[in-house]
């Protein structure tokens, strides 16, 4: 035997040893797949310092099945990385969102109308209040067409000398009975209605606040103490204070119990707000009273087509 002949015998031995070490290793590696996937790795981390190691994927020549192989195939195992966090399903589209391109387009223009309108009625109410200038001159009765008469503001509780009365709406109806005879009615505090409404309640609405109450006021900064319209907007108040009483009688009785109402009648009672004890001040507590002609009741109006 040469020394050429001991080397290749030298070199069987050790590669005889390598495929002893590596059949060894793959038992140790199919032993820890079967123990569960952090035996594999923690196998293949002590026994993989060399090529021989039976943990190591490089050797493996087949499809490798197992507990660990499923947890390193989805990355649910410790190799993908414990600290990584898991991105949560995104959920169901909700509000304008969930509409179709279609309708989110229609709901987008609805809602810029509804700016729209709103920004133009609050520059109307700011000019209707503001002084003369030159918008107003020019476009004066747009924005009167506008406020007149549900939107008219004024500003008498920051006046120098706020309101010190109670003033109270009265009306009373000539109305036409099913038997066809004419009838007068008794006088209906409507403002007492409206203050029994909002003494004690939370929220009252606006309109049981001031929609009587600013239909007054427009007719009385309208007309002269004769009752007799002053300026362009006369007549305007006139039909608008018409139109709430005649709806606010047929609210309380309704056609077929009150009749059919013909013509009304209102009056004011005004009382002074009496001072306080301590003041030397002293007023009237008498109330006077304003009383205005009968007006007759159109027949739309008459027929309770007022709402």
């Amino acid at each position: 035997m040469g020394p050429d002949d001991a080397g290749r015998s030298d070199s069987g031995r050790s590669d005889s040893g390598r495929s002893d070490s590596g059949r060894g290793g793959s038992a140790r590696g199919a032993s820890a797949r079967a123990a569960g996937p952090s035996w594999a790795n923690e196998s293949g981390r002590a026994d993989g310092s060399g090529p021989s190691s039976g943990s190591g994927r490089a050797d493996q020549k087949g499809p490798v099945t197992g507990p660990g192989a499923e947890a390193e195939e989805t990355g649910a195992g410790p190799a993908a990385g414990a600290g990584a966090a898991a991105v949560p399903p995104a959920g169901p589209r909700t509000g304008v969102a969930a509409l179709s391109p279609r309708y989110q387009i229609a709901a987008a223009l609805a809602l810029a109308a509804v700016a729209v309108a709103a920004g133009v009625h609050v520059l109307m109410v700011f000019l209707s209040l503001a002084p003369a200038n030159t918008v107003t001159k020019q476009h004066g009765k747009a924005v009167e067409e506008w406020v007149y008469p549900e939107f008219e503001q004024n500003w008498k509780l920051f006046a120098p000398n706020p309101l010190q009365q109670n003033i109270a709406v009265q009306v009373r109806a000539e109305v036409r009975t099913k038997g066809g005879e004419l009838r007068t009615t008794g006088w209906t505090d409507l403002s007492a209605e409206d203050g029994a409404a909002i003494d004690g309640n939370l929220a009252p609405s606006h309109t049981e606040q001031n929609e009587l109450r600013r239909a007054w006021d427009f007719f009385t900064a309208t007309h002269g103490t004769d009752n007799r319209p002053v300026g362009m907007r006369g007549s305007l108040s006139e039909e608008y204070l018409r139109r709430i009483v005649v709806m606010r009688l047929y609210r309380n009785e309704p056609p077929d119990r009150l009749g059919v109402i013909q013509q009304v009648q209102i009056r004011s009672r005004t009382t002074n707000v009496q001072p306080p004890k301590w003041s030397p001040e002293r007023v009237s507590d008498q109330p006077v009273y304003r009383l205005l002609p009968w007006w007759t009741v159109t027949a739309d109006e008459a027929a309770g087509g007022v709402r």
